[in-house]
């Protein structure tokens, strides 16, 4: 069983937007491999390579976002087609808005051990009871996902998921799952889940790989092979 996180940036001013001194896309990624998420996939454009040199040194593949006219729901389909090509035993994806930069690795590693070998359902991760991200969809769904409208923006495609399989909410106390970059790190609500997770297993909990800089020069990410998409819109994926 192996769980990939697609992390989804509409624009190179959202991967790079500050998150408490790191870009968000990277932040996200060293959370996301904390956490025990594998592969990494970041979908962003990268016309000056700064997204590329924000995740030099973290184990992710950079690709291409897919043509605008395909969605949100397209650009997602894309991040997980390259996951499946990096990792071909990839059985789900943590889908990953570059906003929702707070998420803590024990967050990953619940959903991951919820995911289980063999799930079906698309797990979505609550904070007082609203849904929140990164949400958590099975491959099996992968099909569900490509017949969503290109015009349907990123929380109705949950909702729309969510009728054509099994969804499940998964109430884990992380703040950070509803609260974006737009509130303080400093000012997020408390935590109010478990001090681990709840199978025991314990991947980097504690982790400080997110708030140490990297000391380089470090080797870039791996790059998806991809045609460059035309245009892109803020909307789409944040």
């Amino acid at each position: 069983m192996t769980v990939a996180a697609i992390i989804l940036a509409a624009s190179p001013d959202s991967a790079l937007a500050d998150a408490d001194g790191l870009p968000s896309v990277r932040r996200i990624a060293d959370v996301a491999w904390s956490g025990g998420a594998v592969p990494i996939v970041v979908v962003a454009h990268d016309p000056d390579g700064a997204v590329a040199a924000a995740l030099a040194g973290a184990p992710v593949t950079l690709a291409e976002p897919a043509p605008v006219e395909l969605g949100p729901a397209g650009q997602m389909a894309r991040g997980i087609e390259v996951a499946q090509g990096t990792v071909h035993e990839t059985t789900g994806a943590l889908i990953w808005p570059s906003r929702m930069t707070w998420v803590g690795p024990e967050t990953v590693t619940s959903l991951i051990e919820a995911h289980g070998p063999g799930a079906a359902a698309l797990l979505v991760p609550t904070y007082d009871d609203a849904p929140g991200w990164p949400v958590l969809l099975p491959l099996t769904g992968l099909a569900a996902l490509r017949a969503v409208a290109p015009t349907t923006m990123p929380p109705d495609v949950v909702e729309e998921l969510g009728t054509r399989m099994e969804r499940r909410p998964f109430a884990l106390g992380d703040p950070g799952v509803t609260h974006d970059r737009s509130t303080p790190r400093g000012d997020l609500p408390p935590y109010a889940g478990p001090s681990e997770p709840a199978g025991g297993h314990v991947h980097e909990w504690g982790a400080v790989i997110a708030d140490d800089p990297d000391e380089g020069p470090l080797e870039g990410p791996a790059l998806a092979p991809y045609g460059q998409a035309a245009g892109d819109t803020e909307a789409d994926l944040d």
